[in-house]
């Protein structure tokens, strides 16, 4: 019998979306953005101490890998044939930090997480060194001096793993955030990989000054980060080399399809949700949370705890144009804790008949503040609490106050927003896996009080980094222009609560928040600078054998110091 024939279809792209928490393979038609196929595998996270969260560099490229295998399986199982993908794109989690040895293509140390909070006491010192008259790192970077940023973990690498000290001195060592690791792997890794990232992600380093465009003398001898260890900055559009798969996988038919786009999660959402004017914003919401307003060709710095960053450059000879960014550390990561440390659910999809059970928070608040607040407040000392609980409280209103906790963190960066654009949104685009959470969307209409757009094709964290692989010079299957992209069909939640209920719950949680503050004080031990109030903190990201080693850690350096001082 003969074979089935393969259908024809457009030119196709395919984008890798490498997240906090897990890593996807997704296939587009260039010519109507459908999405073909995907697969998706889940990530580890490590918490090896208190406030560290680490993940393996091997697991997540093994992780890009299975799903680009199984994802062309898939794509066989519809009789599409794979030789029809032209490019891939990149999108990945910003921030966190992997450094590798170029001549064995293996990591010096795990990934040092976005989230992680190691370097809270190296924030601080290095804090003292900018004179109060002139934050020139926040000039040039547009970013506050803080933990999430990718300097100050590249810096707690080289003083802390001799390993990462050893091959810098041997002119070994090569600095990444998570897309110069996968392209270079992709590439051929040891066997010619090209070291490289792109401006949006570049800008998330605190590294790279956003007006010149350029890694910043200045800053890297501030940071005291070699250059020589930094990638090459590209556009987010442009042919970065051609895929070298692994002989082990069924996929070789990818081997020399060229990697021709890369964006930062939140700019590829950015470019998904079509934000190409200026004053159009998007909501991501993931592991963190994140809305950003593009600014245009200007860079707006923000007088209420934003970021100013890069929003994409998409062609070598195109244009910058820049975002404001409201950054929440803890989305849907307080649904993995709800579920990995407590229990109450089994699936992260659970929590939406939970919440449905009760409708109602029933006075009690969560601020997840696992990781100190960042915007509005980038407030380090922050910790989680759970606060307006009664003997009635139960996981069902837990769950709720969980999803309304992540509503009201958008609530406050989209005041800051309006106050530092002038001009109020008038309805707010979101997208991510928890936007499929139909009490979550009812939810943040409420308190916003306007209204939530949400595109029935969710992926437009994916499809943005497809858009800039399928665009780019020498590649040339997917139109930018306007008239050519496609239309997206949308589903629209009204806010259903009035201005006054809304604004009572909202001041409450803002009450809530102030009383998340100060729990932490900085330690005389880095290995415990960030260890909460052990009687009130709900930052036990750890199972329960890592925490009562951390307790032990505290309690010996109390004893220490209290000895240091009788002496």
């Amino acid at each position: 019998m003969a074979a089935a024939k393969k259908a024809v279809l457009g030119p196709l792209v395919g984008a890798v979306d490498q997240g906090t928490s897990s890593t996807r393979f997704l296939v587009f038609n260039s010519k109507t953005a459908e999405l073909l196929s995907h697969h998706q595998v889940e990530i580890k996270q490590e918490f090896p101490r208190e406030g560290w969260v680490e993940q393996d560099p091997k697991e997540i490229l093994h992780s890009v890998y299975e799903c680009i295998e199984k994802t062309c399986e898939k794509l066989g199982q519809l009789n599409i044939d794979i030789s029809n993908i032209k490019a891939i794109g990149v999108s990945n989690q910003r921030e966190t930090t992997v450094v590798w040895d170029k001549l064995t293509g293996e990591p010096l140390y795990n990934a040092v997480v976005w989230l992680d909070l190691r370097t809270q006491s190296t924030v601080e010192s290095l804090s003292k060194r900018i004179p109060g008259n002139n934050n020139f790192v926040k000039s040039k970077t547009g970013l506050p001096l803080s933990t999430y940023f990718s300097a100050v973990k590249l810096r707690w690498l080289l003083d802390n793993v001799r390993k990462v000290q050893k091959a810098v001195e041997e002119d070994r060592a090569l600095f990444g955030t998570v897309d110069s690791w996968l392209i270079w792997s992709l590439t051929g890794g040891a066997s010619g990989g090209v070291h490289c990232t792109d401006v949006t992600n570049a800008s998330r380093t605190m590294l790279f000054n956003i007006h010149s465009l350029e890694w910043d003398k200045e800053l890297c001898e501030f940071f005291e980060i070699p250059m020589k260890i930094l990638p090459n900055v590209r556009s987010s559009s442009e042919i970065y080399g051609l895929m070298k798969i692994s002989h082990s996988l069924k996929a070789g038919a990818l081997e020399g399809v060229p990697i021709s786009g890369c964006l930062g999660d939140q700019s590829a959402a950015l470019v998904g949700q079509m934000c190409f004017q200026d004053g159009q914003a998007k909501n991501t919401y993931g592991t963190g949370c994140f809305l950003l307003c593009n600014t245009g060709r200007k860079c707006v710095f923000s007088e209420h705890g934003l970021l100013t960053t890069v929003a994409y450059k998409l062609g070598r000879d195109k244009p910058v144009y820049y975002a404001l960014e409201g950054s929440v550390a803890i989305a849907g990561a307080v649904i993995r804790w709800l579920r990995d440390n407590l229990g109450i659910i089994k699936t992260s999809e659970e929590i939406e008949k939970l919440a449905k059970e009760v409708g109602t928070s029933y006075g009690c608040y969560f601020v997840p503040a696992f990781s100190g607040l960042y915007a509005p407040y980038w407030e380090p000392s922050a910790r989680g609490i759970i606060c307006g609980l009664t003997q009635f409280t139960n996981k069902c209103h837990i769950a709720f106050a969980a999803l309304e906790a992540v509503c009201f963190q958008t609530r406050e960066i989209l005041d800051a927003m309006n106050r530092d654009c002038g001009i109020p949104l008038s309805h707010l685009q979101v997208d991510g896996g928890m936007t499929n959470n139909k009490i979550l969307m009812q939810l943040q209409a409420d308190i916003l009080y306007i209204p939530v757009v949400k595109p029935s094709m969710p992926e437009t964290t994916a499809l943005g980094a497809a858009m800039a692989a399928g665009a780019a010079e020498g590649v040339g299957v997917w139109s930018l222009e306007p008239e050519d992209l496609s239309a997206v069909t949308m589903e629209r939640f009204e806010p259903q609560i009035n201005a006054e209920e809304s604004e009572i719950r909202y001041s409450t949680w803002k009450k809530a928040v102030m009383k998340s503050m100060g729990w932490v004080t900085t330690q005389s031990s880095e290995s415990v600078s960030d260890f909460a109030f052990l009687g009130g903190c709900l930052h036990d990201l750890n199972q329960p054998k890592a925490v009562l080693i951390n307790i032990f850690h505290y309690f010996l350096d109390c004893f220490q110091a209290l000895s240091e001082c009788m002496l």
